[in-house]
Order: structure tokens, then C-alpha cells, then sequence
């Protein structure tokens, strides 16, 4: 039977965090760009968790992680309503083609 280490979170947390980077770079839709920060944002908090656990921090990975998800949610919301704004303002949510908010 195989105990979970450290080793296994840190490997699924490169994993979330390549795929999100990889999302945020070739992707040109706003939406799948903030999955990718998302990706980004979940890896952390994996780390944040398994260090707490492993590392005899104490609570301290679970608050950071907290702080981030709370922190997550309010990026969210900012970010849905700038994407509705280009929306309205342009027909698509295409961030290469878009070269500014000002009309």
C-alpha cells in the first residue's frame, strides 16, 4: 500500500499549475484565460495545504489557502464583469483582438 507524501502533492500541484500556465498562454478567450488563473490559484493552495501538513506549520497553509480561495472568488467576479463589459463593448471576449475599453 503507498502512503501519500509530499512528493505526491507537490507532482499533482506542478500538474494544475503547468495546465493553468499552459491555459493562460496559448488560450484567447477571456473565459478559458481565468480557468487558467484559476488552475494557477488552486496549485497554490494545494501547496499552501500539504506544507501546512508536512512542514508542522500548524494552521497556518489552511488560512493562506482560505485567504486565497476568498481572494479566487472576488478575482471572479471582478473579472466576469469586465469580460461582460468587453462583450457588450466588442461582439467577442477574443483578448488578442482587443485594443481598448475607452469608446
Amino acid at each position: 500500500m503507498v502512503e501519500v507524501g509530499l512528493t505526491h502533492f507537490l507532482v499533482v500541484s506542478s500538474f494544475l499549475f503547468a495546465f493553468g500556465l499552459y491555459a493562460i498562454l496559448t488560450r484567447k478567450n477571456a473565459i478559458l484565460v481565468l480557468m487558467g488563473i484559476e488552475l494557477l490559484l488552486n496549485a497554490a493552495n494545494i501547496n499552501f495545504v500539504a506544507f501546512s501538513r508536512y512542514g508542522n506549520f500548524g494552521l497556518n497553509g489552511q488560512l493562506m489557502a482560505l485567504f486565497v480561495i476568498v481572494l479566487a472568488a472576488a478575482e471572479a467576479a471582478i473579472a466576469l464583469a469586465i469580460v461582460l463589459n468587453i462583450y457588450k463593448t466588442f461582439g467577442h471576449v477574443n483578448v488578442d483582438e482587443i485594443d481598448n475599453l475607452k469608446e
